[in-house]
């Protein structure tokens, strides 16, 4: 009698892989229908089951049949939703290697089909469905109820977005956060470790303590801030990453004026985790909905309406007509369609709301051919990391579909670093992509500096006019247009289209209009209340608007009573007077604000979110500490220098100066009405208010 041949580890591994497939696409199904649909014997089956259940694959519940006789109920567990894309990945592997071994016998050729562990590479067809990290429905049901008893992370805003990209396939061939070991490998050479191009990291970065009661081998569950399940995680590395080289690799300067090393320092959590994720759920959004597209959709998209080739434009900024007749002259240029792909996800501090800006897009799409151009928005969490952001965006547009991206002069820089200077070249970020364009397959079209002619009544690129001597040649720069919409000067046509400037002047009306924050900063007993006290009453007089007086020891009273003076305490202080600040500023009101805020990078950080709404007004109170202590109203001075309160600024926790505020002043020998008649003077200079 013949035997049966013995199984090998692949083999092996394909039941498994074969066994769990089955299992996520028919829980309910009886062990004879899963042994014929696996190809395995029953004998076989249950071992594979026995299996699977010992590793924690699989969770197994009896149930009754419609025959009245005792059936089991099969899910797979987080775990098991992992294992399975892996195997599945292994498997189509394989299959590519043996199709290519085929083809070479047969024809003499390879294939020229990319492997699935290589997927930066030129594919034949950009229109195919790539893989995503979502379970079945049936299987995300049971893994809700399963998450629910895991211990849960709540993602930041920015974890949302990159969740969102990984689970999608837009971050394609991440399966998950880096492990420590590709976070390396990406950090020093922009690639996995298995050699795939890939220039940005990708980590779950969480607080000491957080990371402390955790397990390597550990499933969490991964919330949005509502606490609604989006994933679950593995977590197979924990580690305290170098931030100071993760800087200077991927950013080019260790330096805070970089927003991302910015958040790097001072808002990202301590430790890094990584592990691969289990999609449940995409990441929710109320607004916009029909414009938030997937890949996959993008790409069945683009399958119905024939497009093979596309050409993606980003840009966080609203589209004038200098944009439009770029992105006509871009798809003429590589004979493609024209995908607007803006990014609505986090860009840059103080760039105008995605609703205002996608309104604005919605309100040009009238001017582009419909059979030719689409919109889509990118829910992408920007480094502006500039070369490196360039081709990060380019893989991204690929895993999209497109074939072709338009890189601009300066792509994603972020400005000038702490001297003045800009962080990347002019021309870096396409010098970077031009370099890899060919391994990532996706094509760039350069960004060309478009100008308006006025004779000939048409925009131009630059560097092509021959008759600049002849000509006239207009153009209003990003920052002559914010101060015309501050000033309610006019914006002419033949810059942007009215329906344009209409809504931005809706987010944006004039200065004089607009909510402010005024924030006094100084040492205890320098007078900043007594000020801030005077301006609110002058402000008041004025009318207008409304005014909120955000007074230290009013906060301490009635916002933060339950704080303490540790540092961590104080910034937490500072930033709820921020939050309730920018608040205001957004609703068209004036805050004024009087704490000691003793840390630049907490008083950077309220800037920072109020500049989203209207602008911050930094006052340094400059009395010296000398000055203040001889005053001492409330004798803090004298009980901190007997030792009776630990952490008093100016006498045993610093004081950082400010470096460069909008208005410095000096109240010794200088009476309080002149003080906040200084400001009203900055105030009206700036425009805020009305002379």
């Amino acid at each position: 009698m013949a035997q049966s041949p013995v199984k090998t580890s692949l083999d092996q591994e394909d039941d498994m892989f074969k066994l769990l497939r089955q299992l996520d696409i028919d829980p309910h199904a009886s062990q004879r229908a899963i042994a014929q649909a696996v190809s395995v014997s029953l004998g076989r089956l249950n071992a594979l089951l026995k299996l699977a259940t010992e590793q924690g694959l699989v969770k197994i519940s009896d149930r009754n049949g419609p025959d009245k006789r005792q059936r089991f109920e099969y899910a797979l567990t987080a775990k098991g939703a992992g294992a399975k894309n892996r195997l599945t990945e292994n498997f189509l592997k394989r299959k590519f290697a043996e199709y290519d071994a085929l083809h070479a016998e047969l024809t003499g050729t390879t294939s020229g089909l990319s492997h699935l562990n290589n997927r930066t590479k030129l594919m034949q067809n950009n229109l195919a469905p790539i893989p995503e990290l979502f379970v079945s429905y049936d299987s995300a049901q049971k893994l809700k109820l399963e998450a629910a008893d895991l211990v849960s992370h709540d993602l930041t805003a920015r974890q949302v977005c990159d969740l969102e990209l990984l689970m999608n396939g837009g971050f394609n061939p991440l399966k998950g956060f880096l492990s420590e070991a590709d976070y390396d490998s990406v950090v020093d050479t922009m690639r996995l470790t298995d050699g795939s191009l890939w220039p940005m990291p990708i980590t779950l970065d969480v607080g000491e303590e957080f990371a402390a009661g955790l397990e390597i081998g550990q499933d969490i569950a991964l919330r949005d801030p509502e606490g609604v399940i989006l994933a679950t995680m593995t977590v197979t590395d924990r580690w305290e990453p170098n931030k100071a080289k993760e800087a200077e690799k991927v950013f080019g300067a260790d330096d805070d004026a970089h927003p991302a090393v910015n958040y790097l320092h001072n808002q990202a959590g301590k430790i890094y985790l990584g592990g691969p994720i289990v999609g449940i759920q995409q990441a929710v959004h109320y607004d916009f909905r029909a414009r938030r597209d997937t890949p996959n959709e993008l790409r069945a998209y683009f399958r119905k309406m024939g497009w093979r080739k596309v050409v993606a434009f980003q840009t966080r900024n609203p589209l004038h007509r200098a944009h439009q007749e770029l992105t006509f002259r871009a798809a003429r240029e590589a004979q493609a369609n024209l995908l607007i792909h803006p990014v609505v996800g986090m860009g840059k501090p103080g760039d105008i709301d995605h609703f205002t800006r996608v309104r604005c897009y919605e309100a040009v799409l009238d001017q582009y051919p419909a059979a030719t151009t689409t919109m889509s928005l990118l829910n992408l969490a920007m480094r502006m990391a500039g070369p490196r952001e360039a081709v990060w965006h380019g893989l991204i547009r690929k895993n999209h579909g497109c074939t072709h991206f338009i890189v601009g002069r300066d792509h994603a820089g972020p400005g000038n670093n702490s001297q003045g200077e800009d962080f990347y070249g002019p021309y870096d970020a396409q010098d970077l992509f031009r370099e890899h364009q060919e391994e990532m397959g996706i094509e760039m079209v350069d960004f060309k500096h478009m100008v308006y002619v006025q004779e000939r009544a048409q925009y131009e690129p630059a560097d092509e006019i021959e008759d600049k001597e002849n000509v006239t040649i207009l153009n209003i720069s990003g920052t002559e247009l914010r101060r015309r919409l501050a000033e309610g000067l006019e914006i002419p046509e033949w810059f942007s289209f009215p329906t344009v400037v209409e809504e931005l002047r809706k987010t944006r009306p004039p200065r004089a209009k607009q909510g402010f924050t005024v924030f006094f900063t100084g040492f205890s007993g320098s007078g900043k209340s007594t000020i801030a006290n005077a301006l609110m009453v002058k402000l008041m007089e004025m009318g207008g608007r409304p005014v909120t007086l955000l007074d230290g020891d009013l906060v301490r009273k009635n916002l933060s009573s339950e704080l303490g003076f540790s540092k961590e305490h104080r910034d937490l202080n500072i930033r709820r007077i921020g939050y309730v600040a920018s608040e205001i500023t957004k609703n068209g009101g004036i805050a004024i604000c009087a704490p000691i805020a003793p840390y630049a990078t907490t008083r950077r950080a309220v800037r920072e979110d109020i500049e989203n709404f209207g602008a911050f007004v930094e006052v340094h109170v400059a009395t010296s500490i000398e000055e203040c202590e001889r005053r001492d109203r409330k004798g803090l001075y004298k009980l901190a220098r007997e030792g009776k309160i630990k952490e008093f600024t100016g006498i045993s926790d610093p004081y950082d100066v400010p470096v460069d505020p909008e208005l410095s002043v000096e109240t010794e020998n200088v009476d309080v009405d002149n003080c906040a008649h200084q400001v009203l003077l900055k105030l009206e200079s700036m425009g805020l208010i009305k002379a």
